[in-house]
Formats: C-alpha cells, structure tokens, sequence
C-alpha cells in the first residue's frame, strides 16, 4: 500500500502545473520552480508586463531567457512513466487495509481494524457494494431530475434561441421596409425638387422677357417725349411771327393722350409666382405623415391578441380560436360576471399590458348602415355595468367606423387633429405605455388615422377593446 502510494506522490511531482501534464522540456527559473518549455513561452508571450514576467507559482520576478534546461528533472520524467498508474480498490491510510465496509453514521468506507475502533464500533455499518448500490439508486434518482432540469433549461434556451431569431427576422424585415420606404421618399422629394425647379426656371424667363418688353415699351416713350419736348423748346426760341405758325398743331401734339403704364407683370404672372412659392406647403404634409407613420412602426412588437370570453357582452359570439367575434341574432344565457359588460355591445382581450411598446391589427366587416364598430384600448378598471360612453376621460381610447368612416372617440372639450377618414378594412392599433401614447394606422397603406394625446395609464394595465354592433371583427 505504502509502495502505491509512493508512485502516486512520485507521478504528481513531476507534472507542470500549467498544462496538468508530465513536463515536456522541463525548464527551471531562478525562484526554483519547473514548468514546460512551450508553456513558459506561451506564458511569456501572452503576459502584459513584458519584458518583465513572473513566476506562475510564488509570483517572483523573471526575464524572457533565464530558464535553463532541467535536464535531471526530465529523466526523472521518464522514469516516472514507467510506473503503471495506481489502480484497483483504495486502501485505508490509517491501517493500509481494504475498505471493506461502510459506516452509516459518518458516511464514510472504513476497513475491518476501523470497524472494531472507537470511532465506529457503535455504528451501523453496510458492506462497501451494498451501500454502494443504495448510493447509485439514490443518485440515480437525482441525476433523473438533474436530467430533467437540463432539458427543461435546454428548452428555454432553444425558446430564447427561436425568439431571438424570430425578433432578428422582424427586424431585418423592417429594415428593409424601412430602407424601401426612404428610397421611395428619395425619388420622391427629387422627382418634386425637379420639377419645381424646372417651373422656377420657366417663370424666370418669363419675368426677363416681361421685363424686357416692359423696359423697351418705355424707352420708345421717352424717346418720343424727349423728341417733343426739344421740339416744343425750339418752337418757344422763334420771332412771334413765326412762333404763331401752326400754332393749332403745335397745341394737339403737346395735348397728347397721358401715358397709362402697361404694367411690367400681369396679375396671372404673380398668381403663377405665389401658386409657385406655396407648393412646399403639401410637400411638408407629405413629409411629416411618412415620418409619423414610419415612427409608429419602429421598436413595436407584435401582440397575440385574445377575446376574453367572461368580459363578452351575451349578444357576442365568439369563435373557437378567440380571435373573432360577431353580433348574434339573440341573446346567450351566459353567467353574469362582474367582469362582463352587460349592457354595451363590448369584450376586452385576454392579454394586458403594463409596458412596452405593443400593436395588433383588427379586420373589421360592418353590415349595412347600422352596423357600428369601435376598436382600441381599455384600463383594466373600465366600466362593465350599465351604460358607458367610450372616451379617454372613461378609461376608453377607441376609434368608432361607421358609414364607411372613421371617428376619435374623444371626450367633450378635447380635439384630435384629424378629419373623418374613409374606413379601412384592417385597422394597426399602436400601445406605447411609457409615453401613455394610443395610435391608429390603415394596416394597408400605412397610412395615420388619429393619434390620441398622451395619457397617464399610472400602471394599470391596458387591455384591448372591442364594440360590436351589427358587425363582425377579426384579430390579426
């Protein structure tokens, strides 16, 4: 036993404390310790205090280059390969016997002389392959838990994994919608620059040929009074008698017609020129509704929007996926719960938000001219009972379509900036919920229907919102 243990010691001093492998080349620095020559060197080369290193051991000072061969060492090495790697059962240390039994006490193998010791002679005690089997069960179950712990963080990572990928598609998607977007924008503003630069052009020359008629028209009119003034000046140098000779037609040349000015720019010319100046104006509007639509889309993520059945108003049905609902001929018996809305046509979503930036996409389907549909977003404290009026100042931020338009439903006193719309079959509900924001898109076109000023949700989750009067609505 002792022998073994002997070879075990021998084999562990000859092994580099950087690699964990017998040395290779062993080289020794001037504190004493050993290590391989290629490790030293890799050491050297990745260190950062260069060209002064230090040992790897006791953190003594060196220089690249004062390692010397260890040449003793290495036989040494070689010797100790030699020895065949201790193996079979351990003995005990104490008393160089095998470890034959097991105390249950102290959990530990001990051998016979240990049995009869002291320490355990009281204790129960198991043969080594008994207590080894009950230990392999033991552990057996808890690798089984182990092992299902594992795969069940393998699934969040390959879920984590998928959603990040998911979430990267989005994104490159909306670049390149985005980066589509600005080049059509690009093509646009030169296609207008162009064109009323070329109209700028055409009024230029207009007004240097106006201006030069206007200026030549007025130089023939003062050559011609210059002509009659010289003659008029002359005509009063004569003697009277000759003075007075046809002195009728000296007088009509001098009681001429006043001269009446032309005018240089006719008033089509300057409508042409202010029509000119205020075409930025729609090109402003156009600008500002590409920002504004392009803003919304931006660091949104999709919802997966559910109709919650027990806020569904009796008259409602809903489908089996929950994500449609239309108005019914009669009245379900349903149980009246205090979150169902009992008198007003109306179901709020499943899912609620308390952050983050979210939008879904509604396809509404209005029968008729009665049918009426209103979509948005609810508090979670919203009214269920009686009669309610959907308005911010109600907890309701909602659009209504009707008529095949669209209005902001908005409480007495507040105004949106933005008209009626004509009503789209796909409505893009925006949630901003840090910035209280509630916005309104054409799903199709891209196009702004009504932005909601901005509000205080003071935590409180927000759910979806649906009224539902003689129409039917789809969550996308």
């Amino acid at each position: 036993m002792a022998a073994r243990s002997q070879v075990k010691d021998l084999q562990e001093a000859v092994i580099c404390s950087i690699c964990l492998a017998y040395f290779n080349d062993p080289v020794i620095l001037k504190c004493g310790h050993n290590f391989c020559r290629a490790c030293i060197t890799q050491y050297c080369q990745e260190s950062e205090t260069s060209p002064r290193y230090r040992c790897p051991q006791c953190r003594k000072p060196f220089r690249e280059g004062e390692f010397q061969p260890n040449r003793e060492l290495r036989n040494v090495v070689e010797i100790a390969k030699k020895f065949p790697e201790p193996s079979g059962e351990r003995a005990c240390e104490k008393h160089e016997a095998l470890l034959q039994l097991f105390c249950e006490v102290d959990q530990t193998p001990i051998c016979l002389v240990c049995r009869e010791s002291r320490s355990h002679k009281d204790h129960p005690v198991l043969p080594i392959d008994e207590a080894a089997l009950d230990y392999k069960e033991q552990i057996q179950r808890h690798l089984e838990s182990l092992k299902k712990e594992r795969d069940e963080i393998l699934s969040y990572k390959s879920s984590g994994e998928k959603t990040s990928q998911e979430l990267l598609k989005q994104l490159k998607t909306g670049r390149q919608k985005i980066v589509a977007e600005f080049q059509q924008l690009r093509q646009f503003l030169e296609e207008q620059e162009r064109l009323q630069l070329e109209e700028l052009e055409e009024l230029k020359k207009e007004i240097k040929k106006r201006r030069d008629e206007y200026v030549a028209k007025l130089s023939e009119e003062l050559s011609s009074f210059s002509s009659l003034i010289s003659e008029m000046e002359q005509k009063c140098q004569l003697p009277a008698s000759e003075f007075l000779q046809d002195i009728k037609g000296t007088l009509s040349r001098c009681e001429r017609e006043k001269f009446q000015n032309p005018g240089a720019f006719s008033s089509e010319l300057k409508w042409r020129i202010w029509e000119s100046s205020q075409r930025n104006a729609p090109l402003e509007t156009i600008v500002k509704k590409f920002k504004d639509s392009l803003s919304f889309r931006l660091w949104f993520c999709k919802a997966n929007v559910t109709l919650d059945p027990d806020t569904a108003h009796p008259q409602l049905i809903l489908s089996a996926d929950r994500k449609s609902v239309r108005w019914g001929d009669t009245q379900q018996d349903l149980a009246d719960y205090p979150e169902r809305f009992d008198t007003a046509p109306c179901v709020l979503g499943c899912e609620g938000f308390t952050s983050g930036r979210h939008y879904w996409e509604v396809e509404v389907e209005v029968k008729g001219r009665r049918g009426v549909c209103d979509v948005g977003v609810a508090r979670e404290s919203v009214s269920r009972k009686g009669r309610i009026s959907p308005n911010p100042e109600q907890g309701i931020w909602a659009v209504r379509c009707w008529r095949d338009q669209y209005w902001a439903l908005t409480s007495p006193g507040q105004s949106i900036p933005s008209p009626p719309s004509r009503a789209t079959r796909r409505i893009r509900v925006y949630l901003d919920y840090e910035r209280g924001q509630v916005a309104f898109f054409d799903a199709g076109s891209g196009d702004p229907i009504v932005t909601f000023p901005p509000a205080s949700f003071a935590g409180e989750r927000i759910r979806p919102f649906l009224w539902v009067a003689l129409c039917s609505m789809r969550l996308l």
